[in-house]
C-alpha cells in the first residue's frame, strides 16, 4: 500500500506544478521578468527515489526544455524523507547512499546558486539512477562542464552535510 501513496503523490505533485505553471502563464505577461511576478516552486526530493527520479528526469526538464523556468522560481531541495536520530545520525529512506547523493546534490546548489546551472549536475545523478547506476554520480561533473574540485571539498570537509543540516532547520522554522 505505501507505493500505492507515493505514486498517488507523485501524480498530485505533477497536477500541482502544471496547476502553478498553467496559472504563472496566464497571469504574467511574456515580457515581465520581475522576479516578484514568478510562481514559486520548491521540490522536495529524495535523491534515490525511483518516483523522484523519474519526475526530475522525465518531467521537470521540460521546464527547463520549453523556458517555462523564465516565470518559475524553483528551489530544488534534496532532503526528502531523511530524519535525525537522537545522536545526529543520518537516516535516508533509501540508504547511506542516498543521502551521500543528497549532500552532493546540496553542495552544486550552494556553489552554483542558479538553477539552470545546478538542474544540469542533479538531472545527470537522477538520470543515473534510474539507470542503477548511481555510483558513477562523479561523472556528472563533466556532463554538466563543471569543475569537481569545489564540490569534492565542499562533500568531503562536511559543509555539504552543514548546508543540508541547515536547510533542515530553516524549513523545521519557516513553517
Amino acid at each position: 500500500m505505501g507505493s500505492q501513496k507515493q505514486v498517488c503523490g507523485f501524480i498530485l505533485t505533477w497536477f500541482l506544478i502544471i496547476w502553478c505553471v498553467c496559472e504563472a502563464k496566464v497571469s504574467l505577461s511574456s515580457t515581465n521578468d520581475n522576479e516578484e511576478d514568478k510562481v514559486n516552486l520548491s521540490l522536495y526530493y529524495e535523491s534515490l527515489c525511483p518516483y523522484c527520479a523519474s519526475f526530475i528526469v522525465n518531467e521537470l526538464v521540460k521546464v527547463f526544455k520549453t523556458d517555462l523556468i523564465s516565470i518559475v522560481n524553483l528551489r530544488l531541495v534534496p532532503w526528502g524523507n531523511t530524519q535525525i536520530s537522537p545522536n545526529n545520525t543520518w537516516i535516508c529512506q533509501h540508504g547511506i547512499d542516498e543521502c551521500q547523493l543528497d549532500v552532493a546534490e546540496a553542495c552544486a546548489i550552494r556553489l552554483w546558486p542558479s538553477v539552470e546551472t545546478h538542474f544540469k549536475f542533479i538531472y545527470c545523478i537522477e538520470r543515473l539512477h534510474l539507470m542503477n547506476r548511481h555510483t558513477e554520480w562523479q561523472s556528472c561533473f563533466g556532463a554538466a562542464g563543471f569543475n569537481p574540485t569545489a564540490l569534492r571539498n565542499c562533500y568531503i570537509n562536511g559543509l555539504g552535510y552543514q548546508v543540508s543540516f541547515f536547510l533542515l532547520w530553516i524549513l523545521l522554522f519557516m513553517n
